[in-house]
């Protein structure tokens, strides 16, 4: 058994589970009996109530009055009680993004994944697990694919209705749904249901969702593969076309955690597919008109990556503040005074531009640019199938000269 001593990290935090103080090892009870100055939530201090002797703090509101109550005691022995795992979307991610290894130790209960897996015996390592705590329910989207098990962590006890709702609506009303509550405690239960069927009963607020989505949804699941169908974007004709911007996410070359500038966004398209590729990929949309703009906004929240900033203005002037990106797409206003200098400039080593261009004046200076700064142009051309009168024909759409450079690492 460990105990505590004076070389301990000043910094302690505690994972509790639903069963309390009960389900706590010895070492987590020794250390909780023996703390001077405690913080959690209202809930954990109820659960632990029997073992606190010292001064006892609610983390209260705003959350970050309580983070800011911990550092401020930094060299001073704090106790911090949180939720199963504090390491998995817990309070031990935000302190450890201010302090080192060496100043906490933690001591994690099972997390509600682990719980919720044991009781549906799911292999951990093969769900996804997905928050709409404080997101739009419109992050799951591209994470609903046929087969594939989901655990989603509810925000309250309303959050199941909605999202069994929400998947109805998108054609997947045939998803098994686990309702979990409370789990670990007296008050757990498991409901199952099929998504179309809905919520009958009251949930507790402590819950989460799993889902089993089944392989004959494929129509509804959008692909992983660059190139969505046009249909999928809402937009007034400024659009890069399917087969073009598969090409040009394939020449943007998006890896994990890399920012996109995307610059003359129109309806968002290629900002969006940017992100779909990676969880982590980050994309900043550019768009001098605002109802493009906000059309962007609704684009990017129905298609699941709600994240997307958006600019509203004018480049090359709004991209003065913006990070440094690591691929920039120009879709429009190549044409303007030093876009491209502007752009090249700010690219990081390494980095990847890419510039469309449908018009004589911006083939121009794509030619220009390809001059000054290498890399390759390529003509793209598509037709598509269309009536004519009675029958069918081929028409093609403008052909696009496509510029692709990749700046050179210093």
């Amino acid at each position: 058994m460990i105990v505590p001593s004076r070389n301990m990290p000043w910094l302690t935090v505690i994972g509790v589970g639903e069963e309390g103080a009960e389900g706590l090892s010895a070492t987590a009870r020794a250390l909780i009996e023996n703390a001077p100055w405690i913080i959690g939530g209202e809930r954990h201090l109820t659960l632990c109530r029997s073992l606190i002797k010292g001064e006892a703090h609610s983390w209260g509101q705003p959350f970050s009055r309580g983070i800011e109550q911990v550092l401020a005691r930094r060299g001073h022995p704090t106790l911090v009680l949180a939720s199963g795992d504090p390491f998995f979307y817990g309070v031990g991610v935000t302190l450890a993004a201010h302090l080192s290894s060496e100043d906490m130790v933690c001591l994690p209960a099972p997390s509600s994944v682990s719980l919720a897996c044991a009781r549906l015996g799911w292999a951990r390592q093969g769900c996804q697990v997905l928050s709409v705590c404080g997101r739009p329910m419109e992050v799951l989207r591209p994470f609903l694919q046929p087969g594939a098990r989901l655990l989603v962590l509810c925000a309250d006890e309303t959050t199941p209705g909605l999202l069994l709702s929400w998947l109805t609506e998108l054609g997947f009303g045939q998803a098994q749904c686990h309702i979990l509550e409370a789990l670990g405690g007296q008050q757990e239960k498991c409901a199952s249901c099929l998504a179309y069927e809905g919520i009958t009963e009251p949930v507790n607020r402590l819950c989460m969702v799993a889902l089993e989505i089944p392989q004959s949804t494929t129509q509804s699941a959008l692909s992983r593969a660059a190139g969505l169908p046009d249909a999928c974007f809402e937009h007034d004709g400024q659009l890069t076309k399917r087969e073009v911007r598969a090409v040009t996410l394939s020449s943007l070359a998006p890896r994990a955690g890399e920012l996109l500038w995307d610059i003359g966004g129109g309806c968002g398209s290629v900002s969006i597919e940017w992100m779909l590729t990676d969880p982590t990929c980050r994309a900043v949309a550019v768009e001098r008109v605002p109802e493009r703009a906000a059309r962007i906004a609704r684009n990017a929240q129905m298609l699941g990556v709600p994240d997307l900033h958006i600019v509203q203005g004018e480049a090359p002037e709004a991209l003065y503040n913006l990070p440094q990106p690591s691929a920039i797409f120009i879709g429009g206003g190549a044409t303007a005074p030093d876009m491209l200098e502007i752009a090249w400039s700010r690219l990081k080593p390494g980095g990847r531009i890419v510039v469309n261009a449908v018009v004589a004046e911006t083939e121009i200076r794509v030619l220009e640019a390809w001059q000054k700064w290498g890399g390759e142009v390529s003509r793209l051309s598509a037709a598509r199938l269309t009536a004519v009168g009675s029958l069918h024909g081929f028409k093609p759409a403008m052909t696009v000269t496509q510029w692709v450079a990749w700046k050179p690492v210093e």
